[in-house]
């Protein structure tokens, strides 16, 4: 599930700035299809950083991942229409220099960190040995 939604990008950009980046067959209607595509495709990218720290799925989306998700997606659909603005590109790799320092440790969703997972050793426990050489010596 992604991140944020195509709601949350026109509550934080407004719908004519979507509209321009993502009415792919000039109807005047938002491409519901290419607003879905984009924002899966940021969450991806965003899963890909947060899995060096974060078990995922995460039990909560905190706030700042639906800007970033919004940045991405905004970023990745105005390249394909040929809209790409320095702005937009500012914004895109601040989210990334953002994912980057969580991925690092540097930063933090606010989330509970699981412990480093071991090794991949095993470990065996067993009852104590009931036989060695000292007392089989007591047996003859």
């Amino acid at each position: 599930m992604p991140y944020a939604t195509q709601a949350k990008l026109i509550e934080r950009y407004g719908e004519d700035a979507l509209l321009v980046i993502a009415d792919r067959d000039n109807d005047g209607i938002i491409d519901a299809d290419v607003v879905t595509q984009a924002l899966d495709d940021a969450t991806a990218e965003i899963d890909a950083y947060l899995a060096a720290k974060y078990s995922l799925p995460l039990p909560s989306v905190p706030d700042v991942l639906v800007r970033l998700c919004s940045d991405i997606s905004m970023y990745r659909l105005a390249a394909e229409a040929d809209q790409a603005t320095d702005e937009r590109r500012l914004r895109y790799e601040d989210a990334i220099s953002l994912l980057r320092s969580i991925s690092k440790g540097t930063a933090s969703l606010g989330l509970e960190v699981p412990p480093p997972s071991s090794n991949g050793g095993v470990t065996l426990v067993s009852q104590p040995r009931r036989f060695n050489r000292s007392g089989m010596r007591k047996l003859t």
